[in-house]
Parts: structure tokens; sequence; C-alpha cells
């Protein structure tokens, strides 16, 4: 039987923290005299006061979650703040139409970064700045938060943790879950608050530091600018943002351990070194042609290279060239760069690298296999063996996440657009990336989808931003029977 009361207690909570997380938002509209405050004030107290009733009326619930609560409450807390996220739009005006008000919000809580706005700047700064705070909420999860910090609920927070934390991994950096939560977000906050200060001694504005800094340690990639980073044409502030994007892009254990100066282990996993090395390897290969075709300075066609590359792996999604304006070899490059994703246990979407690393491993391995039939050849990934049920975890997804791929795409030209076009906001929505190819280039929005279109990429960016399983499980006979 599935504990419905305890469900509820625990969305209720997540509402409350979303409406006290509106309160930046609330703090530049009043600072810069914007006309969005009484939407955001609005908007701040009904969702609070609607996750304050909730969780006072079942907060008599005591009962352990198990696995079929903990992945009801991560999909159904994501519906909900979808909903309620997308309220100081609607009551502001910025986005009067409901289904582009649910891209929006769905957009930056699962740190896609797509935006069907056509003029960024022309929307006030506290909606800008909340459309900010959803990607940073999105980043790391708001379920961690709660896990971290409201451990009295009553409800045990593994569960949840499990059904939220991107990636196969479950590497932890404390035996309690409760201490886990809690340093991961005291690392992504620190990083944030760091990131902030970097960028407004690089030359932006506070509000712009604040705003990109959110955005950019969630791996988000939305912009207070029209142009993305491209508006801001300086070398270090591009640099700045390469550097935290790849930290962004790095499984936050790792962080922890390098910030503990535990470098041996930083060095040890497969899945940091080969992320590094992809990285590396593939902006080498762009930067001499980017450098042939644009007729840039080296360091310009270096700086674009390394730019959109950790951009696109990390799934970010900022901008700084229109990359669809190189050969078309190139093009496809960048094209496929959409379904890598940077490590597990990131902010980042998409496939991640330990997933390819396995596959590629086990892939190799095979061969030998097929020559040693008698020979015992384990997979190994940081030297420990990779059990049987985890590759068929892995090879499961990787074929579940091309058939949803196929399916997307199908679907998208039936609605009428394009097969590149289809092929692009398919992939990008499903990686969480933003960019991608055809009419949802770097320069371009998605304000010309219909609604069908919009929602059912809404639905891809769920699916993606919490790995497949812990949506389509809800879909399955076996979910939903009783115990």
């Amino acid at each position: 039987m599935i504990h419905y009361k305890a469900i509820g207690k625990i969305i209720g909570v997540l509402l409350v923290l979303l409406g006290i997380l509106m309160l930046p938002s609330i703090a530049f509209s009043v600072y810069y005299g914007s006309n969005d405050l009484m939407a955001l004030v609005y908007s701040a107290i009904i969702s609070a006061l609607s996750g304050g009733l909730m969780f006072s009326s079942f907060a008599k619930q005591d009962e352990n979650i198990r696995k079929r609560e903990g992945y009801l409450i991560v999909s159904l807390s994501w519906i909900f703040m979808s909903i309620f996220g997308m309220i100081p739009y609607l009551f502001s005006g910025s986005i009067p139409y409901w289904p582009d008000a649910v891209f929006e919000t769905i957009s930056g809580l699962t740190t896609t970064g797509a935006t069907i706005l056509e003029d960024i700047e022309s929307v006030p700064v506290g909606i800008l700045t909340w459309r900010s705070m959803t990607q940073w909420i999105g980043g790391l999860g708001i379920i961690v938060l709660t896990v971290a910090i409201f451990p009295l609920l009553g409800i045990g927070g593994i569960e949840l943790f499990v059904a939220e934390s991107p990636g196969p991994t479950s590497d932890k950096l404390h035996p309690r879950i409760r201490e886990t939560a809690k340093r991961l977000w005291f690392v992504y906050v620190g990083l944030t608050l760091v990131l902030m200060v970097l960028y407004k001694l690089a030359g932006m504005s506070v509000f712009d530091a604040v705003n990109h800094a959110l955005t950019t340690m969630a791996t988000g990639g939305f912009s207070t600018k029209n142009a993305s980073m491209a508006h801001f044409d300086i070398p270090a502030i591009q640099y700045i943002a390469i550097v935290f994007m790849f930290l962004a892009g790095t499984n936050f254990t790792i962080i922890y351990f390098g910030l503990k100066g535990k470098f041996r282990q930083v060095w040890a996993s497969d899945e940091f070194r080969t992320y590094l090395f992809v990285v590396i390897f593939i902006v080498v290969v762009l930067t001499v042609p980017i450098y042939f075709l644009t007729c840039d300075p080296m360091e310009k066609a270096f700086r674009d290279a390394l730019f959109q590359v950790v951009s696109l792996i990390t799934t970010t999604g900022f901008v700084t060239a229109d990359y669809l304006s190189y050969h078309d070899s190139l093009v496809i490059i960048f094209f496929m760069l959409l379904f890598l994703g940077a490590c597990a246990g990131s902010t980042s979407g998409g496939i991640k690298f330990v997933r390819h690393l396995a596959f590629v491993k086990n892939s190799y391995l095979e061969f030998k296999r097929i020559v040693h039939p008698r020979a015992v050849v384990p997979l190994k990934i940081n030297g420990d063996r990779v059990t049987g049920k985890v590759i068929t975890h892995i090879m499961n997804f990787l074929l579940i996440y091309l058939a949803i791929f196929v399916f997307g795409t199908i679907v998208m030209s039936l609605a009428g657009y394009d097969l590149i076009t289809s092929f692009g906001s398919v992939a990008t929505s499903l990686g969480n990336v933003g960019p991608a190819i055809g009419l949802v280039g770097p320069m371009d929005n998605f304000a010309f989808f219909s609604p069908f279109a919009k929602l059912f990429l809404c639905f891809l960016m769920l699916l993606g931003r919490l790995e497949l399983f812990t949506i389509l499980v809800l879909f399955t006979p076996y979910f939903w029977r009783a115990n």
C-alpha cells in the first residue's frame, strides 16, 4: 500500500521551500524598483501557504517511505514545483500563456535552458532572477536539500536521495545520508558564492553576476542577455565560466575530495579522467578548423571551441558563437556532444560519462570473451568490479534512451517540424542541454513550437532530468500492485 499522506507531507515541505526561495527575486525587484514585485510576493505567499497547509494536514504521518513512495515523491514534486513555479510568470504578465509558462519553468527546474522568451532583456529583473533561481534549485535537486535540512520530518531520506540523485553511482561522502546531502549542498552553495564574486570582479554587474553564477553552477544556461555569454565578450569572464561549468559537470564527491586535498582519490576516478581527456581531445580537434573558418585570432578560436565544448558536454547551454555557421562536419560533432553529458553525481544532464565508459569497456571485453570463452573477464571501473546487475541497468538505460530519442523525433516530425529540428529539439530536451541544431540552434529559441510540442518537450525534459527510470517506472503495472 502506498502511503499517500506521507507523500503529501513531503511535497508540502517542498512548496514551502519553493516559496522561501522566491525571496531573492523579491529582493532584486525591490532594489531595482521593478514592476514585478507584487507578482513575486503573491506567488511566494501562495506557494508557502499551500505547502504549509499540506504539511500541517499530514504532520502526524510518520510512516517511513519506501522505494515506491520515493519515486512518487520525486516525480510529483517536480510537477507541483512546475505548477507553482510558473505563477510568477503568469501574475507578472511576463509569460501570460500557460503552456509557455510551464515550458519556461520546467526548462528551468530541469536545468535544460531552452527558452520561449524572444526578448530576455525586456523581462523585469525580479522575474529574471526567479528564472535563474529555478535552475539553481533544480541543479542539485531540491529533494537533496530537503533531506539535508529536514531530518526531523519523520520520513526516511535514503529513498528520496536515491531517486533524485543523478547517475548510476551511489558514492557517498558520509555513511549517513543526511550528512552526505548537507556536504553536497555546502559545496554547491560555496562554489556558487565564489563564482558570483569572480564574475563581478571580471566585469559583470552585481545583477548579472548573481544570475549567471546561479545558472552556471546548475549547468542550466539561462542568461539575462539575449546573446547569452556572447554578450560578455571579455576573455576573463568566459574563462571563469569555462572553469566553473567544468567543475559543475564533475561528480561533487570528486570536488569534495579535491577541496580536502585528496588528489589521489580525484585522479583515481576513471570517469573524471575520461571526462577531462575527452574535453581536451575535442577542443584540440575543433580549434584549428574554427580558426581557419572564422579568421579570428587563435586565442579567440581556442576560447570559442573550449567554451562551446564544455558548455554542451556539461549540458549548460551557454553560447559564445553560432556553431551552426561552421562547416557541416563540425556541426555534426557539436550535435554528438548533446548525447554525452558530464559526470554522474554532478548537476549536468545527459547520459553521463560513466555509462559511456562502462559501455565501451564492456564492448571491448566482449571481444576478449569471444576469443577466450572460458575466461572470467570482469568489467572494472575505478578498480572495482562492476556487477552484472549494474551492467544490465546501464545497457537498458542506453537502449531506452535511444528508443525515446527515436520515438520523440517521430512525434515531433508528425507535429509538423522538419527532421533536423525534430532531431535537435528532442536531443536537447532529453539531454537537458538547451541549444541544438535546426531551428533550435544556439541563436534561436523555442517560441515557435505549438502548445502540444512544448508540452511534449517538457515531458522529455523531465524524463532526462530524472534519468528515465524514475518516471517510466510509474507507467508499469508492477509499481501499482499492492505488496
